[in-house]
């Protein structure tokens, strides 16, 4: 069966999130899809499959998203791969509706090839800072806030972006603070750079050391930010050595991230 792999929050090769791609006739047993995600080895690998016309309600395709080591609820990175191979392929034309763990979403095309991901917004909720989670950041927070669930994440805001690109944290420390791992993040130091905020998130819970760049994340990213910078409309740059950026739009109880993709790879899957 055709397999792509496909950087996405990217313009150009070999940069953003690469994540799988095979679009079925229907999902098969969940210990093969876990299998061919291990085997893929990317932070996620997407799977989906046409729903029948009138079977589909809201949604158009089926989608389910897996990390090498297990299914996660939600990821912005493999959705977008997913709608630009559609789009690119010809396999679907204009709004593609993602029946998912996490609800209807929406990947719409832009005349510029932008997607644009309709997501729901994470509910955030401000939390003390936990004890230890500065040793195994290494760096102090300013403030802590839980994302929700389907985020799962802990999300860190630390004093300056050059903070934040000098992490090297103790993975493992990390894993008890949240179900996911950890979003840290601070304001941009030089907004002319073409970034309001810098993030890094680190997920050792699933599997992924560090993710290149998180479209969930910013789904608690953009009202974080949203309301300390006093704008609806803002852009990250999330700092992983691939590095990529997420536009986003905050509407009510929902985040629009907007990004491009790539396919790097086309080939086939040699599997029973």
């Amino acid at each position: 069966m055709r397999i792509r792999i496909v950087d996405a929050f990217t313009d150009r090769p070999f940069a953003g999130n690469p994540a799988g791609v095979l679009l079925l006739d229907a999902f098969p047993d969940d210990a093969w899809l876990q299998d061919v995600a291990r085997e893929v080895n990317h932070a996620e690998t997407a799977f989906a499959h046409r729903l029948p016309r009138g079977e589909g309600g809201e949604a158009d395709w089926a989608l389910r998203w897996f990390t090498p080591a297990t299914e996660v609820a939600m990821c912005g990175h493999a959705t977008l791969a997913t709608a630009h191979v559609l789009h690119t392929t010809g396999g679907h034309e204009g709004p593609v509706r993602f029946a998912t763990r996490s609800g209807v979403l929406i990947a719409t095309p832009r005349e510029d090839g932008s997607i644009t991901l309709d997501f729901p917004t994470a509910p955030l909720t401000p939390v003390d800072i936990p004890e230890g989670v500065a040793e195994a950041l290494g760096a102090e927070p300013l403030t802590a806030c839980d994302t929700g669930p389907n985020v799962g994440d802990l999300l860190i805001e630390l004093a300056d972006e050059k903070t934040v690109r000098s992490l090297a944290p103790d993975l493992r420390a990390l894993a008890r603070y949240s179900e996911r791992g950890i979003i840290a993040t601070a304001r941009a130091e030089d907004p002319a750079q073409g970034h309001d905020f810098v993030s890094r998130c680190f997920f050792p819970n699933v599997g992924i050391d560090e993710d290149p760049v998180t479209g969930s994340a910013h789904t608690a990213l953009a009202p974080f930010w949203s309301q300390r910078l006093g704008r609806p409309d803002l852009t990250g740059l999330q700092a992983s050595p691939r590095s990529g950026r997420v536009r986003t739009e905050l509407r009510d109880d929902r985040t629009l991230l907007i990004g491009r993709a790539v396919t790097v790879i086309d080939g086939e899957l040699l599997t029973p």
